[in-house]
């Protein structure tokens, strides 16, 4: 038997393909393998797009399958308070959040590993995330080390930078079974252990809420402020439904591509900038419109995943949205709760209310919510 057999895992069952194999690969690694299926969204209406009792229906299966019990938890309520609260006032300022972050920091690496450990009696939880982590040895940690997360092997399906707000305690408590695998070899792994879930298509839209028409979904919740779009100049060009509905650098869904700029320039149209005071969409033309262009940005909210503060500039790489090529970069202390970053060359849509996520090399320092691009 192995050491691991006398240690309890609680792994959070999605319904989905990637916390199948997580537990089965944590199962043959000789742990005491629990499921937990959290339900996160009270269904309204009768929903084709939130699917939770089919991925529920799914989990169970997966777990009837490997023998283990599956438990199931309601934290719908602190999803509202905590997660979906702050993404509609982040959107009626005129930002843009990333509500997946904010659900892996407040509900699955929170709400989830309190539950496992004060009810389930937990030694570590485990995800179906696409991260690694470091294992610091007993000596390691007497000499101050902490445990690191690492990116996913798989570089496509790499989601350190949704995890970013995990602390090393955390970080810690937790397993990523699929973090050492591409995603075909999870796929062939549920496939030969005939897993329900094995061609399930992968999960997509706002993090608990499913795949539903987002301006229909957020219309619900925010009454929309329709305004002028204008050139830089100031020429009105068209009507926007609504700041919340767009994001800087967006080219889609302007209705405005039958318009010409000054000189009959025929380019296709960008959101260069919202003007919030005047509820109007500043839109310019072609990619490479210097609106678009940012030569760094300022970031606070701060949060180093093993680190403390960082007193000094610091050279490192930045992602300014999930799946970005890495940005070379240096930070630049403000204090302990802000920073400037500046970009070794100027980038495109860096857009505030999303993260700027920081790594040296395979490692994820941390990062902080974009207040403004410089």
């Amino acid at each position: 038997m192995s050491d691991n057999s006398q240690k309890k895992v609680i792994v959070g069952m999605s319904g989905g393909v990637d916390s199948s194999v997580s537990a089965y690969l944590l199962k043959q690694q000789g742990y005491q393998v629990e499921g937990l299926f959290m339900k996160n969204w009270e269904e309204d209406d009768n929903e084709e797009y939130c699917t939770a009792a089919e991925d529920l229906a799914d989990a169970q299966a997966v777990c009837d399958k490997l023998g283990i019990h599956l438990h199931t938890i309601n934290f719908a309520a602190e999803y509202w308070d905590n997660v979906f609260e702050y993404f509609l006032a982040e959107y009626k300022a005129g930002r843009t959040p990333n509500p997946d972050i904010l659900c892996n920091k407040e509900i699955k690496f929170k709400a989830f590993l309190e539950f496992a450990d004060e009810v389930l009696d937990a030694d570590y939880i485990a995800m179906g995330h696409y991260v690694r982590r470091t294992f610091p040895t007993a000596e390691d940690i007497a000499n101050g080390e902490k445990p690191r997360m690492l990116r996913g092997l798989d570089n496509n399906k790499d989601q350190s930078y949704f995890l970013y707000t995990l602390s090393s305690e955390q970080v810690a408590r937790s397993l990523f079974p699929v973090g050492d695998l591409e995603k075909p070899e999870v796929r062939r792994i549920a496939e030969e252990q005939d897993l329900i879930t094995a061609k399930k298509k992968d999960s997509t839209g706002i993090c608990f809420i499913g795949e539903r028409k987002f301006t229909d979904f957020l219309g619900r919740y925010l009454p929309a402020q329709p305004g002028n779009i204008e050139t830089p100049e100031g020429k009105v060009i068209g009507k926007h439904n609504g700041l919340m509905y767009h994001t800087l650098g967006q080219r889609k869904g302007l209705h405005i591509g039958g318009q010409k700029g000054g000189g009959g320039n025929e380019d296709p149209w960008f959101v260069g900038d919202k003007d919030l005071k005047r509820n109007v969409l500043i839109a310019v033309q072609g990619k490479d419109h210097p609106m678009l262009k940012s030569q760094g940005l300022l970031a606070s909210q701060l949060h180093w995943v093993d680190r403390e503060a960082i007193k000094d500039p610091l050279q490192c790489t930045v992602k300014t949205r999930y799946r970005q090529t890495d940005i070379p970069c240096t930070i630049i202390p403000i204090d302990d709760e802000s920073i400037k970053v500046i970009f070794d060359e100027p980038q495109i849509a860096v857009t505030p209310g999303q993260s700027a996520v920081f790594y040296q090399d395979d490692v994820c320092l941390g990062g902080g919510i974009i207040e403004e691009r410089i």
